[in-house]
């Protein structure tokens, strides 16, 4: 399939509440390195699958923290009417938090002890995906159990294959395909682009969506345990997953109920300064100081890390990722 070409544009002023770091946001350092994405200084683009329509989004920063402004470019093969633009402009400004009140959050991490110079650094970060929750949960899954370059090669075969290449304002991104698309196609045939078992799950969780009529829209107004049994009823999503979905894609800042062992050696180290804590003790601890914040205040944690081993500090992580 040749590379569609996104020749229509519309712009959209957006206007993040303060504060809000567009660079801390966007550009996630720890984040899969996939070639839906692009980050350059002040300019993020990426492409997506939106209710089956392959568009290109293009934010640049024209604001700063304090006072945050961002020029939005929507690329798509027809010109999109004002209702649909004004669809793409909400879930440009869900996925990436743009609504968000992090006050008593700001106001908590500045009397941490542990926060408050991450917080300096990285003041205004908000959670962020540019995928819609079935690409997420796809991206997830071919994560699992895999090196970084064994899960970029099954992601660019099942692109090649089922997704899209876009092409808008001189960049050229990859799109995750809809979950209809792979309605006909059978098991072998996914098993025969190398993703192993996950050819099941790829196949099964693409039917649920297409069968049961999964609407993301209507999640997003579900309580947190609804939301958990809904989610947890999908096949392939385990009590491992679910929390990341949960606070990426769903924003609850305190969804934490697993870690995985190597976050949790990460954050022995970053909280204890040991080489390895129980996991009950860390979410306890999380619990106990962050209460209704405690991923969020992970996350911070979490990125902080990533940004200062990009550069050249926090060598020792270099050990625990798969690449």
């Amino acid at each position: 399939m040749g590379n569609i070409l996104l020749r229509h544009v519309k712009k959209i002023s957006l206007y993040p509440t303060s504060p809000f770091s567009f660079e801390n946001t966007v550009y996630k350092p720890s984040h899969f390195p996939i070639s839906t994405s692009l980050y350059k200084s002040g300019k993020f683009i990426f492409a997506t699958c939106f209710e089956g329509i392959p568009i290109g989004i293009e934010l640049i920063d024209k604001g700063t923290i304090e006072c945050p402004h961002i020029e939005c470019g929507v690329y798509s093969q027809e010109d999109l009417d004002e209702s649909f633009l004004e669809k793409v402009k909400r879930e440009i400004i869900w996925r990436f938090d743009m609504d968000a009140d992090l006050d008593k959050f700001n106001r908590m991490a500045e009397k941490d002890t542990l926060l408050s110079p991450v917080l300096g650094r990285r003041r205004g970060m908000r959670i962020m995906t540019t995928h819609s929750l079935y690409e997420y949960i796809i991206v997830v899954f071919l994560l699992q159990n895999a090196t970084i370059r064994r899960t970029v090669q099954m992601m660019e075969a099942l692109i090649d294959h089922y997704g899209y290449k876009v092409e808008f304002n001189g960049t050229e991104l990859s799109c995750i395909w809809h979950p209809t698309r792979l309605l006909c196609v059978d098991e072998q045939e996914l098993r025969e682009l190398k993703v192993g078992y996950r050819a099941k799950f790829i196949k099964r969780l693409s039917d649920e969506f297409c069968n049961r009529g999964i609407n993301e829209q209507v999640l997003r107004k579900c309580s947190k345990e609804d939301l958990k049994k809904k989610l947890l009823s999908l096949y392939g999503i385990g009590k491992q997953s679910v929390w990341y979905i949960m606070f990426e894609v769903f924003h609850f800042y305190d969804a934490l109920e697993t870690i995985s062992p190597w976050e949790q050696k990460i954050y022995s180290r970053l909280i204890y300064k040991k080489e390895l804590v129980d996991s009950e003790k860390i979410m306890k601890r999380a619990t106990r100081t962050w209460g209704k914040w405690k991923m969020l205040a992970l996350h911070y944690l979490f990125e902080d890390l990533f940004w200062r081993r990009q550069g050249g500090e926090e060598t020792w992580l270099d050990d625990l990722i798969k690449l």
